[in-house]
């Protein structure tokens, strides 16, 4: 069983940053796919980013390149979700999810192919 943990969120200002962080357990985090995800109040959850084990290659939601990068320190077993420029469209629960068991033709936009989530972490854009 892994322990999947978000922190960072909070009310932020329109066009202000936050940096989500997601802590998962186990000796093994450095194999571990790491995805994001959101779902604003009355919508479905959507993919947002995801990073591969080594973080040698990272993905994002077409509409949100430019704005969110994510990154990992394997050493602190925490992945991260940088947000720039944020407005109130990005109003939602941030949930961090790890996939444990995986292959070579993980789709890291299906929240379906991963094997633990957190609870999730509230983030506000509101002046």
């Amino acid at each position: 069983q892994v322990e999947v943990v978000e922190s960072g969120g909070g009310l932020v200002q329109p066009g202000g940053s936050l940096r989500l962080s997601c802590t998962a357990s186990g000796r093994t985090f450095n194999t571990y796919a790491v995805g994001w995800f959101r779902q604003a109040p009355g919508k479905e959850r959507e993919f947002v980013s995801a990073i591969t084990w080594s973080g040698s290659h990272t993905f994002y939601a077409d509409s949100l390149k430019g704005r969110f990068t994510i990154s990992r320190d394997n050493t602190k077993n925490t992945v991260y979700l940088q947000i720039n420029n944020l407005n109130p469209q990005d109003t939602a629960v941030y949930y961090c999810a790890v996939a444990e068991v995986y292959g070579p033709y993980m789709d890291y936009t299906q929240d379906h192919e991963y094997d633990y989530w957190g609870q999730g972490t509230q983030v506000t854009v509101s002046s």
